[in-house]
């Protein structure tokens, strides 16, 4: 069975909850798709849009330029995070604050200081309800969720376990993080989302 045919077949009902996380690596070693997995289940995402890619590409320049002076490192998706054993997602970026960190694995990581997701049209649900809850259970420190449709940032950190929101910024604020010294005024969010938008 080829690729083309196994991820097909992977993602057929018969299929599902039958698979391990050697089989979802697999998978996605040879998929042109984003898929995400839990317990034996995966997941194929929509592709992105051109406001979402144009969003993500505007914060990935302005963390990279950030870490730049700092030593850490920001990558985007196809990158797969690992939660736990059984469940993996691809955010649309993601970010250690050093460089040399140990959970920055050459296939998956295994932990992260902060993703960031774009809500999409499609599920909003996921980035603001499932993934919460996800990054939440991989201990990450901070989530940031950019929402094209509502013109927001919200920034989440942990506390106890959950994610307490640092702020909901709209437009004419800047987001800023709470990891990250000094980043937040790099991020005007109105030029995050005129980002998006620009022809």
């Amino acid at each position: 069975m080829g690729p083309r045919t196994r991820c097909a077949a992977a993602t057929s009902n018969s299929a599902q909850g039958g698979w391990g996380d050697g089989d979802y690596l697999w998978v996605t070693d040879h998929a042109r798709q984003l898929v995400e997995f839990t317990d034996g289940h995966l997941e194929v995402l929509p592709k992105p849009t051109r406001e979402h890619q144009r969003i993500v590409a505007y914060l990935y320049s302005a963390l990279q330029a950030y870490l730049r002076r700092t030593g850490g490192e920001v990558l985007f998706a196809p990158l797969r995070l690992r939660i736990r054993e059984g469940k993996f997602r691809e955010p649309d970026l993601i970010l250690l604050r050093d460089s040399q960190d140990v959970r920055s694995g050459d296939r998956f990581w295994t932990g992260a200081d902060l993703v960031v997701e774009v809500v999409g049209p499609d599920d909003p649900g996921r980035d603001l309800v499932q993934k919460r809850g996800d990054y939440a259970e991989a201990d990450i420190p901070e989530y940031w969720i950019v929402e094209p449709a509502t013109g927001t940032i919200t920034v989440l950190t942990l506390a106890g376990g959950t994610y307490a929101e640092r702020g909901v910024f709209e437009r004419g604020a800047h987001a800023w993080s709470e990891i990250l010294d000094g980043f937040g005024v790099a991020v005007d969010v109105d030029d995050v989302l005129r980002a998006g938008k620009l022809r």
